[in-house]
């Protein structure tokens, strides 16, 4: 087995430490850094995603693995700015005003990373006007409003009518996301698009952003 395919198997194990050594390893070797990343950590993180979509396996295996592939990435971060920024776009999350669970949020800011995006994560409980600043300030090609509690549904509307308000809506396309959310939901609301994990989060932005590039 080479060592990328190793890689990607303790990727696919959650091994937090061994993917991270296993990755200083191929640095030592002089694997280039987009090799590694790309042929030896995403594979990983794909598998586990199609695998988390199939029901095969559960969010706390996703949560390792994610975590496993982060470490593995932070080895090789230096290498991967010297050949220039690798991020392919920028997405700006948060769990929507009055709720504060943030489980699943964290997960999609996970995955998305994963997914070579930029991740600002403003947190939970955060209010419209919080979302307008950061598109201001970021510009990006993405906001996720996550709820996840049928109460705060429609505090993930208010903050569409808010951006429609302060002249940025069209400058983004919003995710929304949550328990009890429906992609009959997020059409009423007007949103962009409804995924129901978050390795369908992280693929649906990865895709949009590759296709605007």
């Amino acid at each position: 087995m080479s060592i990328l395919n190793e890689i990607t198997e303790l990727v696919i194990k959650g091994d937090i430490m061994g993917t991270k050594a296993k990755v200083a390893e191929a640095v030592e070797q002089k694997l280039e850094a987009t090799d590694i990343l790309n042929n030896g950590l995403m594979p990983g993180i794909n598998e586990i995603g199609e695998r988390f979509a199939k029901g095969q396996i559960f969010v706390p295996n996703v949560l390792m693995s994610a975590k496993a592939m982060n470490t593995g990435v932070e080895v090789i971060q230096p290498l991967l700015a010297a050949g220039g920024d690798t991020t392919i776009g920028t997405a700006v999350i948060a769990t929507v005003k009055g709720d504060l669970h943030d489980i699943g949020k964290n997960l999609v800011g996970l995955m998305m990373k994963s997914a070579n995006l930029k991740v600002i994560d403003l947190g939970a409980n955060v209010p419209a006007e919080k979302f307008v600043e950061a598109i201001k300030e970021h510009n990006p090609d993405i906001v996720g409003l996550s709820a996840l509690l049928t109460t705060t549904m429609n505090e993930q509307g208010h903050v569409i009518e808010v951006l429609k308000q302060a002249g940025v809506r069209d400058q983004v396309k919003v995710m929304i996301g949550g328990a009890p959310v429906t992609q009959a939901w997020a059409d009423k609301i007007g949103a962009d698009a409804f995924t129901a994990d978050a390795a369908a989060a992280a693929r649906w932005a990865k895709e949009y952003v590759t296709s605007i590039r």
